[in-house]
């Protein structure tokens, strides 16, 4: 198998502990965007250097003709019709920002779900003539845009994260993924957030999980343990952005959280740690893990590296209090006209 296929090596992952433990690995996202007027809009930031809102509402504002909402209800209908199981959909709590929920599904076919879920509501918010954006923070001063990652461990149809008698009802399996999660918070962290405009999400002042702790009520930090049954059982990490490779992201956290090391740290879920505030620093904390090159191996760890890097190296190195051009222009760099046409 090719090292670098990432959605091959979660497979290849997640059938193996199926195939020697039992184990089925399930996930479900909450992946926010924001929808914005004008068809490429991302494309013609440089230009107007800002995004128009298409709702100044907030969390849950609906009104019937409102595009949002259209836009909402419309991305919903085509979910269904694609085999989705649709659970909730909301504009969230920033102008113009939308939350369209699923249910849970085995981790690679999760993933491939999270690419599915944003090309649709690309394609819808075209139709409609405006742009949806999964850039974590397009615009300052407003919440950001996560991507919460739900995420259990069962066997036999069993969910081994739910213990009716345990902390919070979270089994003890189900804290020792925890507790090796947040070991690894910083060696994983550029793999969760993986682009400059990610940083500018990890802000404490916007309900942005930036503290590598566990909580079941504290939304700044990195993993909550949410209120379960014994369905649904599940520890949520919440400091993905919406812009990160979900198969990265997918294999990261569960091969952190089942073979991961546990820190000697004392009180290490509640424990004053911060995740990294910029890419750069990211970047060492990433280049510098033996756990990373241990997961990925060093060939992929070291390309991975390089293409941040270079992302990194064309932006201005301090994020500042507004929005740079660069961090846009440089985002979509596989299909960005602009960046292939300096070439």
């Amino acid at each position: 198998m090719y090292a670098a296929d990432i959605r091959g090596v979660l497979k290849n992952f997640a059938d193996g502990l199926f195939e020697k433990q039992g184990y089925t690995l399930n996930a479900a996202n909450e992946i926010e965007g924001f929808l914005f007027r004008g068809v490429d809009a991302e494309r013609h930031f440089h230009e107007t250097a800002k995004f128009e809102y298409v709702n100044t509402g907030g969390y849950y504002h609906s009104l019937p003709g409102d595009p949002l909402r259209t836009f909402i209800d419309t991305t919903a209908e085509v979910q269904r019709s694609m085999g989705f199981q649709n659970e909730k959909d909301h504009p969230e709590v920033a102008p113009s920002q939308f939350e369209i929920n699923y249910g849970y599904g085995e981790v690679v076919a999760a993933a491939d779900q999270i690419q599915l879920y944003k090309l649709i509501c690309r394609e819808v918010a075209t139709k409609l003539g405006m742009t949806a954006s999964f850039l974590p923070k397009p615009v300052v001063g407003v919440n950001g845009s996560g991507m919460h990652t739900n995420v259990s461990v069962s066997k036999n149809g069993k969910n081994l994260f739910w213990d009716p008698k345990g902390e919070e009802k979270l089994s003890k399996l189900g804290w020792s993924f925890v507790d090796r999660i947040l070991t690894h918070g910083n060696d994983i962290c550029l793999l969760l957030n993986a682009s400059v405009n990610a940083y500018r999400r990890l802000d404490p002042h916007f309900e942005a999980p930036n503290q590598i702790k566990a909580s079941a009520v504290d939304r700044g930090s990195m993993i909550r343990i949410p209120i379960g049954n014994d369905r649904s059982m599940r520890v949520e990490v919440r400091s993905v952005a919406p812009d990160a490779n979900p198969y990265l992201v997918m294999y990261s956290i569960f091969k952190s959280g089942l073979d991961g090391e546990t820190a000697k740290i004392k009180n290490l879920r509640q424990a004053e740690r911060y995740l990294p505030d910029n890419i750069y620093t990211a970047l060492d904390d990433f280049k510098g893990s033996d756990w990373i090159t241990k997961i990925l191996g060093q060939d992929v760890k070291g390309r991975y590296a390089d293409l941040k890097q270079a992302s990194a190296d064309r932006c201005a190195r301090l994020l500042g209090t507004v929005v740079k051009a660069p961090e846009v222009q440089f985002h979509h760099e596989v299909y960005n006209q602009f960046l292939w046409n300096q070439f």
